[in-house]
């Protein structure tokens, strides 16, 4: 087993001593104790995420479970780990942080570790790459493969000493501390926005937004959509053009196409490429009534499916304001209700049908103002999903070079 290529020092600055290579069943015991007098232990599940998490939480109907045999239920003492041996490829193992005893399923596995463990080390390192190649080579069974605990026992790890393992844990939990705090914030960015949407725009049949800046009076006045777009065909060749391919998701808008994707590949798919210009909105028009809209704010252009269509704002309306009310739940409404095709079809929101769609709008300095606002208040969302991406980003190459 190779030495990690990055690891602590002591607190003098010197060398931890060599990974001492151990089978898991030398530092954990089986911990197979059945609720057989069926105590009122609250039940759980582990899930890929979180790890253990009350049933009552992980599904939205547990009633089921008031009439639930639990007499054959295993349990999970503070300070245990529980895996699901069907799920463990993918992640589902958790260990018991509460202070008093629960139950899982029956078919989970359950153990201990010993004095020589340090728990939240080994808890990090079931969700590195190593530990995941070891469960995919041990798996046994047939059309569902499974990871039981006497294959947890040969699985090997790289221990060392328990002041780095200490070391180690402390680094990571601070880094998910990191990280959770990052991602509520971004949740918290996102749900404002979310809610913006609805108040700074009126709702069906009303002339004024529920929320308005204070300097702005009067009914707003009605357009049809035709008045405010005017729709474009700029086709490109990316066989003799050197023009990023890009696409179009209802979570993110217009996004670059991965990596993983093979450009001749595209090309030759579907030769039929549309311009996306600085300034330019595309949609969808399969999923309009989700909300697949994007607006190029970049300063290059960039190609997308001829399928897709791609659209100008005219003069006397703010782009960035066009651009967020196109995916405000009020747009979303009106897609659906104009929207054509069957309900048991794909319904589409072609630009003739988009063109007749009639939306109260502003006068052009408050659509401005709020454009300039949503504008900051994306700027923010995307500052923050960087900042979490960079820390994401940051404990994975740390589990690369700390583990295995």
């Amino acid at each position: 087993m190779k030495e990690p290529k990055l690891r602590f020092k002591t607190d003098n600055g010197n060398k931890f001593p060599n990974l001492e290579v151990k089978k898991l069943g030398d530092i954990t015991t089986p911990y197979n104790v059945r609720n057989k007098n069926t105590l009122p232990l609250e039940i759980y599940s582990v899930n890929n995420i979180v790890g253990f998490v009350p049933q009552s939480e992980q599904f939205d109907d547990a009633g089921y479970l008031r009439d639930t045999d639990t007499s054959i239920y295993m349990i999970v003492p503070p300070k245990h780990f529980a895996y699901n041996p069907a799920r463990i490829d993918v992640g589902s193992i958790g260990y018991q942080y509460l202070d008093h005893d629960v139950q899982v399923s029956s078919l989970y596995e359950v153990f201990k570790t010993s004095d020589s463990v340090n728990d939240d080390f080994l808890w990090i390192w079931f969700h590195t790459s190593c530990f995941n190649h070891t469960v995919k080579r041990l798996q046994e069974g047939g059309v569902r493969l499974y990871f039981y605990y006497d294959k947890m026992q040969e699985t090997k790890i790289g221990l060392p000493s328990l002041t780095e393992q200490q070391k180690i844990a402390s680094l990571f939990t601070e880094l998910d501390k990191l990280i959770q705090s990052a991602e509520k914030e971004l949740e918290g960015y996102r749900e404002l926005k979310q809610g913006m949407l609805q108040k700074m725009f009126p709702k069906k049949g009303e002339k004024v937004p529920e929320i308005r800046f204070p300097e702005f009076t009067g009914d707003w006045k009605q357009h049809k959509l035709g008045e405010v777009f005017e729709q474009t065909s700029n086709l490109v060749n990316p066989k003799e053009d050197e023009i990023e391919l890009w696409s179009l998701t209802v979570e993110d808008g217009l996004t670059k196409k991965s990596d993983r994707y093979n450009r001749e590949f595209l090309v030759k798919k579907d030769d039929n490429f549309k311009e996306v210009r600085p300034g330019d909105i595309v949609y969808n028009p399969m999923n309009m009534t989700l909300g697949a809209v994007g607006y190029n704010g970049m300063a290059k252009s960039v190609a997308v499916s001829g399928y897709y269509t791609t659209m100008v704002t005219k003069e006397n309306y703010d782009t960035y304001y066009i651009n967020t009310w196109l995916k405000s739940p009020q747009a979303i409404h009106l897609y659906r209700t104009y929207a054509t095709g069957s309900l048991t079809e794909k319904q589409r929101v072609q630009f003739p049908t988009l063109s007749i769609i009639p939306v109260a709008f502003p006068k052009y300095e408050e659509q401005t103002k709020i454009g300039s606002y949503f504008h900051a208040l994306d700027n923010l969302i995307a500052l923050h999903q960087q900042e979490l991406d960079g820390y994401k980003k940051l404990k994975k190459g740390l589990l690369q070079q700390m583990f295995c």
